[in-house]
């Protein structure tokens, strides 16, 4: 007891007792340490379950989008501005963004994503970054095609305002991601041509009718 005291630092409590060789520290003390804990455990616990909840809302959202069932209010996950980008179209705004998952079921006899796993990068309430690791079936003429993707959703103020899909988990050609950036811009281009055609061909996002 004497090498405890010696290395300890130097505490005055009162009413101090020593019983068993266990220290018995003030009540005060003990409630304050106690609920500072007990704070700290439910201040983790709602932030766990706040993110864990966003995720939950957002994903079957996602989950129509890409089973080719979508309606109206499968788009209100998305902010005014926000964008879609994949190999195949850069869309801008919702509108673009309802013509290119409204265009699934034209292209596909059937498209969904069968197996996913989600990781949240959340920095506070509604700001972050949602990270779904999937896999995506399409049916196209008579094949049946799998595909792995990384889909990229970055949140600000409870809405996506940018969506990626990585497929093969690799990062879209642009200006920034190749090697020669003339190249990337060719890229770019030929992605947003491809998206206005199909917008057009959408009738610039057009709900269908129920």
């Amino acid at each position: 007891m004497a090498t405890l005291m010696a290395k300890a630092p130097r505490m005055l409590y009162p009413a101090q007792h020593f019983v068993n060789n266990s220290v018995w520290l003030p009540r005060k003390f003990a409630m304050a340490t106690s609920s500072a804990a007990t704070e700290r455990t439910y201040k983790e616990a709602f932030d766990s379950a706040a993110n864990k909840r966003f995720a939950d809302l957002i994903i079957p959202h996602i989950l129509h989008l890409y089973g080719s069932c979508a309606t109206s209010r499968d788009f209100e996950i998305y902010a005014a501005n926000a964008t879609f980008e994949d190999p195949l179209m850069c869309a801008r705004g919702v509108k673009q963004i309802k013509s290119a998952f409204y265009s699934l079921p034209k292209v596909f006899k059937e498209s969904k994503i069968v197996e996913y796993s989600i990781k949240e990068n959340m920095v506070s309430p509604g700001k972050g970054e949602i990270l779904i690791d999937n896999k995506q079936y399409y049916k196209f003429l008579g094949k049946d095609i799998d595909m792995l993707s990384l889909i990229k959703l970055y949140i600000e103020e409870g809405k996506v305002v940018r969506h990626e899909d990585w497929w093969n988990k690799k990062p879209i050609s642009n200006r920034e991601t190749v090697q020669l950036p003339f190249l990337g811009r060719i890229a770019e281009m030929t992605r947003r041509g491809s998206m206005l055609a199909t917008h057009v061909l959408m009738r610039f996002g057009k709900d269908p009718s129920v």
